[in-house]
């Protein structure tokens, strides 16, 4: 069973910048993508970033150039660093996983995001 553990969250000023990680109980390496997406109040889930096997990235257009997704296949850990963060990037923040193109197959239980303006 893979378990998916993030941290970081919190409530910053906007402008300001967090970095998030995720943590899994398995070697990431085997996963094809892995993914942040983020679920504000009264919203559907929506796939922020995510990176591929080979480090390949892509973002939502609502935060490219803001946010940056990385993989350390070392420490098992993928991260979001979010910088010059605004009121309507808050959200709770759930990391992703999947072994093969498709569906995400695994996910954490999220992580609180507040900006506050």
């Amino acid at each position: 069973q893979v378990h998916l553990v993030e941290s970081g969250g919190g409530l910053v000023q906007a402008g300001g910048s967090l970095t998030l990680s995720c943590v899994a109980s398995t070697d990431i390496f085997g996963f094809l993508v892995m993914g942040w997406h983020r679920q504000a109040p009264g919203e559907q889930r929506e796939l922020v970033a995510q990176i591929t096997s080979g480090s390949t990235s892509n973002y939502d257009d609502s935060v490219a150039g803001r946010f940056t997704i990385s993989r350390d296949n070392v420490k098992k850990t993928v991260y979001l660093r979010m910088s010059d963060l605004k009121p309507e990037d808050t959200a709770v923040y759930y990391c992703a996983a999947m072994y093969r193109w498709g569906q995400y197959e695994y996910w954490g239980q999220g992580t609180q995001v507040t900006v506050s303006s």
